[in-house]
């Protein structure tokens, strides 16, 4: 294995990544500011890079900084509940990753069904778009959304989604929309993340061409779908994910589901060597069962 840095080296590197700051890190570590500019230099000679830009406005971290933070922040956490969890006699702990808008608008709505099925179980939740990296021991599952090109990882789809158009009743009164080419003369919302983006879309549906500009763009389907709802255009996005703005009335689908394209995008994923876990086992039991239950929108 090659040589870890010594963690003191880490601590202070991620301390100062997170505040911002010498003095700040120094304090919470309860440590000089000189100690801890000494812990970082230590560990920018063992990695022979530039961890941080110095300057006389404060302290930010480089390009390669900010990489090795993803990948040692993420490290050092797991090492941090992990810990806790052994002090507080936690011994059934289940650490779950997510991508960001199926975590906080599909997954926290059902997790009180999750808590009363499996009380036994203490779940971490954490969400981001970068995914987990199970070498080091950040997550037991991740909710992952895209293409599926993770290598020797296990990957079982949750559910197939239709993307549509959608928009606040208001926006689509406003409007008059009818026709699918009428999509052209009005704000469309980019969601840059999206499998399915609006050329596609209008590719299938029109023979028209999709804009080459957006008013307003998005890295996250919830953004989009509040944009929406605010009625700032049309988004292009899944009446799963977007479940609860359609159930609410907040959105609907400007047009008939048939003009809908089907994808599977969400997955789950973990290492083959966790599947044998209690916890992993219940967790994805649950999940799938839920994800069965998901119907998608049929309002129109």
């Amino acid at each position: 294995m090659p040589a870890v840095p010594p963690a003191p080296n880490l601590l202070a590197f991620e301390a100062v990544a997170r505040r911002r700051s010498f003095a700040l890190a120094a304090a919470e570590l309860h440590l000089t500011a000189s100690a801890i500019s000494h812990q970082v230099a230590r560990l920018e000679t063992h990695l022979g890079v530039r961890l941080f830009e110095r300057s006389a406005h404060g302290v930010r971290l480089s390009a390669a900084g900010e990489q090795y933070l993803m990948r040692v922040g993420g490290a050092l956490a797991a090492i941090a509940a992990a810990t806790e969890d052994l002090r507080q006699g936690v011994g059934n702990s289940l650490y779950v990753h997510s991508a960001p808008s199926i975590a906080s608008l599909w997954l926290m709505p059902r997790l009180r069904g999750f808590a009363q099925a499996c009380p036994g179980i203490a779940l971490n939740l954490s969400a981001a778009h970068t995914l987990s990296d199970f070498a080091l021991g950040q997550a037991d599952i991740d909710i992952r959304y895209g293409v599926p090109q993770w290598g020797d990882l296990v990957v079982e789809p949750l559910f197939e989604e239709k993307i549509v158009p959608l928009a606040s009743p208001g926006f689509i009164r406003e409007h008059r929309l009818k026709r699918p080419d009428q999509l052209v003369e009005v704000p469309l919302i980019q969601s840059n993340v999206s499998v399915v983006q609006w050329p596609d879309w209008f590719s299938a549906f029109t023979n028209k061409r999709a804009p080459d500009r957006f008013p307003v763009r998005f890295d996250r389907a919830q953004m989009s779908l509040d944009a929406a709802t605010q009625g700032l255009g049309v988004a292009l996005e899944s009446t799963t994910v977007g479940g609860l703005h359609l159930a609410e009335g907040k959105l609907r689908p400007v047009f008939s589901l048939d003009r809908a394209i089907r994808v599977k995008a969400h997955f789950a994923v973990y290492p083959a060597r966790h599947a044998k876990r209690p916890a992993v086992e219940a967790f994805l039991s649950w999940l799938h069962g839920e994800a069965a239950r998901t119907k998608p929108a049929a309002r129109t």
